[in-house]
């Protein structure tokens, strides 16, 4: 199975069945799935490994030593090893930590725009597969290189309707899981979103804060709106987060609340059997109050 392209740029995101770890990739470990996006340089097992080459230097050697020691053209760069990109070999020794290619390729990532994966209808509402979700319906999505890329759903979206303001962290700011991460404004009206993970700001797409309208047009893609360096962990981060099947139910109720919601204030459903739901919830539904639909799906 080909692992699911996320873009143009050969970013890619892996399920748990298609990761293997560079160390399984060279044959060292029977059995290692990379759980950290392919960041080896802050890969808990990897320098937990690196250890043991060093204290067990005649039982063990590293996959970077297994590679130095081939041809050149046989000494692939681990971004090529892992999918990142389709032809680049070492010329650095595999010396990662001061490799300027790698600091341009994690450079390139966190300024560029991604284009958006496969969605799916959840009673009506876009759900992007691949992607984590907060049940304040922001979203976090796992770059290669261990960096996350976060925004807000396409459900708070046609909610709220199109943002006319959007207002980000500055870079270096530390965002806390569960608490406000950035807001966003539509005329009078402000409501705060929650940060789906721990993490320091790398990047804001300012494109997506001069046009606010851009996340509605495209919440998955072009509209993403921060980038963090997530702390703690990856797998950490993200066990408190809704994935696939669970992302999947999660809306699924959401959707359901909300009809409710609908139907206790207008007496009639929020879409006709087999229609689309409208794209502006609360601009077409005068009589639901921004706060309170704010407080009841943003969480804030």
């Amino acid at each position: 199975m080909e692992p699911k392209s996320s873009g143009d740029r050969g970013v890619r995101i892996f399920s748990i069945t298609e990761n293997q770890c560079i160390w399984m990739k060279a044959g060292i470990v029977n059995y290692k799935l990379c759980q950290n996006a392919y960041d080896c340089t802050s890969c808990p097992f990897d320098k937990a490994m690196s250890r043991k080459v060093v204290e067990k230097p005649t039982a063990l050697v590293s996959w970077q030593d297994i590679k130095r020691r081939k041809p050149f053209f046989e000494r692939e760069c681990r971004h090529m090893l892992t999918g990142r990109v389709q032809f680049k070999f070492c010329a650095n020794n595999y010396q990662c930590k001061v490799c300027e290619f790698d600091q341009f390729l994690d450079e390139q990532d966190l300024a560029t725009a991604t284009s958006p994966v496969r969605t799916d209808k959840v009673s009506g509402f876009a759900l992007a597969s691949g992607y984590y979700y907060h049940e304040g319906h922001s979203w976090a999505r796992i770059e290669h290189g261990g960096f996350v890329r976060l925004g807000i759903d396409d459900f708070a979206l046609r909610l709220l309707g199109s943002p006319t303001g959007i207002s980000l962290p500055k870079i270096g700011t530390r965002l806390k899981r569960g608490e406000n991460g950035w807001s966003i404004r539509r005329e009078e009206h402000y409501a705060s979103v929650l940060s789906p993970m721990d993490g320091t700001v790398m990047a804001t797409n300012q494109s997506a804060s001069k046009q606010p309208g851009l996340s509605k047009k495209d919440p998955y893609g072009e509209g993403w709106l921060i980038v963090v360096d997530p702390q703690g962990g990856l797998r950490k981060q993200t066990k408190h987060l809704l994935f696939e099947k669970r992302a999947v139910a999660w809306l699924d109720a959401e959707a359901k609340k909300l009809e409710e919601m609908v139907m206790s204030v207008y007496g009639v459903p929020l879409a006709a059997t087999g229609g689309e739901i409208v794209e502006d919830i609360f601009g077409n539904l005068s009589h639901l109050r921004w706060d309170d639909l704010v407080r009841e799906f943003l969480r804030t």
